[in-house]
């Protein structure tokens, strides 16, 4: 197989598993009103397994990159693709708070990170080399993005035109074609362990975190993650709700979702492009500097459709535009080897404020009757995200080509 052949081969395989995991995973927010009117549970009940769900999702991360990074990325989306099947499908037959944050907030949870950003970006980062995986990190993260923009209006079609239990049932099933979109991520025994073994120079996976783990600038990108997590399941999780309270129809939050996945796809691929040619900690700067900006002009401007589809395009192109940079800064400070836990770690980070984003949008919700705070959190957090880049050590990426 030609390189070129292979990196195609490679980002579209891993970019089609996270458009069906990450496209189920951001429509689970046009869920929470079916399951409040089916079962009576209650906003902050649903809200509060929804957040849980985040927070599965992200801690599994490390634990899955591990994995991985032993026994290879195929067995690893396998397994978790019968995970996430099993927790949408038994999803209707749960009636209790405890049973519901089971099945969505534990178990279709983790099997969604089973074939997420650590698992795919660190398989394609170790087959790679370094001058592709920007690009290549790009445009599997675009995949994750148009997941969404296809997958939310056809949920919200199918919940409007049967029910949400239909819906759910569908997705369960749609969910298991990623075993064969994982087939070209199989390796021969012995090759990962070969190439593990060229990539390690001699370090062990916990001296690695150690080292890690005292690093500032490692660190900062942790910080900035976190509020990338708060924002994105906050606003996948109580957007359609937001529409709701301003009196607009459900479609509207399901189109204005599929508008954010859509100009994000643009947005993930400009970003692995300018990875190679710009600094990527000032990439992150202006991303996060922008969502401030942007949900403060929301917050003055006319609540139509008109303004929601605007909003949804101007955050789409930064809404996990931020992976590629981050993924590929952690690889630049530490090298591809650890890559799937190191960046699983970034991520468990990221829903630890996903966790906060979803919950709090519900008791906030509860308490006023608006998501009014959780804007004004989301405008301060961003701002924090954005300055928390600037002391990131980088080398240029074109002194590093000169140097090399």
């Amino acid at each position: 197989m030609t390189p070129q052949r292979k990196f195609w081969t490679l980002v579209a395989s891993a970019a089609a598993i996270l458009a069906v995991t990450m496209g189920i995973r951001q429509s689970m927010g046009l869920f929470l009103s079916p399951l409040n009117t089916s079962t009576g549970l209650g906003i902050v009940t649903i809200s509060f397994a929804m957040a849980v769900a985040q927070f599965t999702w992200g801690a599994v991360q490390p634990l899955f990159g591990m994995l991985a990074d032993r026994v290879g990325s195929f067995m690893v989306i396998v397994l978790g693709t019968l995970m996430l099947a099993i927790g949408l499908a038994i999803t209707p037959f749960m009636s209790s708070g405890f049973g519901l944050m089971f099945a969505v907030g534990i178990l279709t949870a983790v099997g969604a990170g089973a074939g997420s950003f650590s698992i795919l970006i660190g398989a394609a980062a170790q087959r790679l080399p370094a001058d592709r995986r920007s690009t290549a990190a790009g445009f599997i993260n675009a995949g994750g993005s148009l997941g969404q923009f296809i997958f939310a209006p056809i949920t919200q079609a199918l919940i409007s035109s049967f029910n949400w239990v239909v819906a759910i049932f569908a997705l369960a099933a749609t969910s298991l074609t990623t075993i064969l979109l994982a087939l070209p991520l199989r390796e021969k025994t012995g090759v990962a362990e070969k190439r593990a073994a060229t990539q390690a120079d001699g370090i062990t996976l916990g001296e690695q975190l150690r080292i890690s783990f005292k690093d500032r600038s490692y660190l900062c990108l942790n910080v900035g993650f976190f509020a990338c997590g708060f924002h994105i399941a906050f606003l996948v999780t109580h957007l359609p709700g937001e529409v709701n309270l301003c009196g607009l129809s459900a479609s509207v939050g399901a189109t204005s979702l599929a508008i954010i996945g859509l100009a994000n796809v643009f947005g993930s691929i400009v970003a692995g492009w300018l990875g190679q040619t710009k600094r990527m900690k000032m990439i992150l700067f202006w991303m996060y500097a922008s969502r401030a900006l942007a949900v403060a002009i929301y917050l003055i401007a006319p609540k139509t459709e008109v303004t929601f589809y605007i909003f949804a395009a101007v955050l789409g192109f930064t809404w996990l535009s931020t992976v590629p940079p981050t993924a590929g800064l952690i690889g630049k400070l530490f090298g591809p080897r650890y890559l799937a836990t190191l960046f699983g770690f970034a991520l468990l980070s990221h829903q630890i404020g996903g966790f906060f984003g979803a919950w709090l949008g519900g008791i906030a919700f509860v308490k006023t009757g608006s998501y009014e705070w959780m804007w004004y959190a989301d405008i301060v957090l961003a701002s924090i995200a954005a300055l928390v880049n600037l002391p990131i050590r980088e080398t240029h990426p074109k002194l590093s080509v000169t140097i090399n």
